[in-house]
């Protein structure tokens, strides 16, 4: 049986203890019921997963000791997307779950000229960035950055393969296809609800976007998002 898995704030790659925060101390010892001697995964989001063993099971600052680290490497290349933030906040953060159990290495969102809603509560969103590491038992938590106006990152983006994602008309190459067609980091760029506007397309092929299709039919913007985010982590993981 898999060990179960906990997240610290804290860099262990040193460290020969730890001690869990209350809300970690509390899955601990009252939902799962380890005791002293039971083995965990402490995760630090850093490339840190550390082995080790609960000496005190206190509900508020349960100590694991006796770590034994394993520093696991960075996945590459490096996997971005950028979406809109989403009139139903739910579905962004559905989004973000999956993104992070694919293993993107970075999620920017973005508002863009028809994103409804700006909404960014960074304590929650990185809570469902945690939950989705430990159980999908990754050691790398994804960079969540703040939100940029859609032309100000188009404008500042240097990675070389970099694509926009759109259902307006107008010739388009297979995602699956043109992430063949290059090494390096990959960049796509996800619309709101509505799509990019015909400006924001125009713009980003100015900067050297690539047009791109997820399919044949119309997917609503986080379903985009997740299979984005699924033909990349395919694609890695066959380099």
């Amino acid at each position: 049986m898999d060990l179960p898995f906990f997240y610290t704030t804290e860099p262990i790659a040193s460290k020969e203890s730890a001690i869990l925060d209350e809300a970690n101390s509390r899955h601990a010892i009252q939902v799962l019921r380890l005791r002293d001697g039971d083995q965990i995964v402490l995760a630090d989001g850093r490339g840190n997963l550390s082995n080790g063993v609960i000496s005190a099971s206190d509900k508020k600052r349960c100590t694991v000791t006796k770590l034994v680290t394993n520093h696991c490497q960075k996945r590459l290349p490096e996997t971005v997307i950028a979406m809109s933030l989403l009139k139903n906040v739910n579905r962004f953060e559905w989004f973000l779950e999956k993104a992070t159990e694919f293993g993107m290495t970075k999620l920017q969102p973005l508002v863009c000229y028809r994103t409804e809603k700006t909404a960014f509560r960074r304590e929650r969103l990185n809570q469902i960035l945690v939950s989705a590491m430990l159980q999908s038992q990754q050691a790398w938590l994804p960079e969540l950055a703040d939100p940029v106006k859609f032309d100000d990152f188009v404008l500042a983006t240097n990675i070389g393969n970099r694509f926009i994602a759109h259902c307006a008309p107008g010739e388009k190459d297979k995602f699956s296809d043109a992430l063949q067609n290059g090494n390096g980091p990959r960049l796509i760029l996800i619309g709101p609800e509505g799509d990019f506007s015909v400006d924001e397309i125009r713009n980003a092929r100015a900067h050297l976007f690539t047009p791109v299709s997820l399919g044949n039919t119309r997917l609503r913007s986080e379903t985009a998002g997740v299979a984005a985010a699924c033909l990349m982590a395919l694609q890695t993981a066959g380099e």
